[in-house]
């Protein structure tokens, strides 16, 4: 069995390649993809060559963690069946080529247990489930506080935003410096930092990915305040002590989304709640030049999020 898939063969160089794939076992299923998502994040940092260490780091690695697509073979141990639409968080199934995370690939083989079916109608915004139980993550932590401001109107922070309001928490500012993307809030407000005089923040939620934002988000935040570093930082974070210590800052770092996350992110999504719609804005199809879409994901401002078709052709 074979697949192809995007690779990155070293840092700003992607290809298409036809691998071949690991045999599924009895708790496997195999799924033929529809769309795969490309992350401004993670991937952003693996397309330049920034990634920290990681595990499983290296290359030529196949990236991709929000991919939706058709079973089309089940093991008797994965208690699914041929037919059903499922998300998949990433893959490791190409042999001596890493999966990192590995879900960019016309055809995966991944146990049962990994993927998680979805309502057919959901479609491409699928891919968007890793991204919103991310956001719901940092939110429903134990002893979280819900964000009273976020910094940052791309995905994960308009993410952030609908899902605070879905939960029932009052609307929160979002503060976003380019003016191609104050567009879209949804039941918040969108401002430019320089134009909000608040210094009295309970919470502070940051997804803008600047590893030197920590002192002008301290001297937003009241006494006691948190700052929470919910996007991912390739860079050492530092930070003036005295103005911290004055306020008594605290800064909690949300990691990744955990099963119990995408359950409740998909119970919201399910209920109506919350919406996936106006988020996906760019789409290329996934066998021609992945280049051009790594580019455009990564450049274009006004791409909020690129998705690969692998149906087009």
């Amino acid at each position: 069995m074979e697949t192809i898939a995007v690779v990155l063969t070293q840092p700003q160089h992607v290809e298409l390649s036809l691998l071949a794939l690991t045999p599924p076992t009895v708790d496997d299923v195999v799924v033929d993809v529809a769309w795969s998502g490309v992350s401004t994040g993670t991937e952003r940092l693996l397309w330049s060559g920034r990634m920290p260490p990681f595990p499983g780091m290296g290359y030529p690695l196949v990236p991709g963690y929000e991919s939706v697509g058709e079973v089309v073979e089940a093991g008797p141990g994965s208690d699914l069946r041929p037919g059903q639409i499922v998300f998949v968080p990433g893959a490791k199934c190409f042999g001596e080529v890493r999966g990192l995370f590995g879900a960019s690939a016309s055809r995966l083989v991944v146990p049962g247990k990994r993927v998680v079916p979805l309502d057919q109608q959901l479609g491409e915004r699928g891919i968007l489930l890793a991204l919103a139980a991310t956001a719901y993550h940092a939110i429903a932590a134990p002893g979280a506080v819900t964000p009273d401001c976020i910094v940052g109107h791309g995905v994960l922070g308009r993410l952030l935003a609908r899902i605070a309001i879905a939960l029932g928490h009052p609307a929160p500012v979002v503060w976003e410096t380019n003016p191609v993307r104050v567009d879209g809030a949804n039941g918040y407000q969108v401002l430019h930092p320089d134009a909000d005089p608040r210094r009295d923040y309970a919470s502070i939620y940051d997804v803008s990915g600047d590893a030197k934002l920590l002192d002008a988000l301290i001297g937003r935040i009241a006494p006691r305040g948190e700052i929470v570093l919910a996007g991912f930082y390739h860079e050492p974070l530092s930070f003036n002590f005295p103005p911290a210590f004055m306020r008594e800052a605290r800064i909690r770092i949300a990691a990744e989304w955990q099963p119990p996350d995408i359950a409740a992110t998909k119970a919201l999504i399910e209920s109506g709640k919350l919406s996936l719609d106006g988020l996906i804005t760019h789409h290329h199809d996934a066998k021609s030049s992945p280049a051009d879409a790594y580019r455009i994901a990564f450049e274009d401002p006004a791409c909020l999020k690129m998705v690969l078709n692998w149906r087009l052709s």
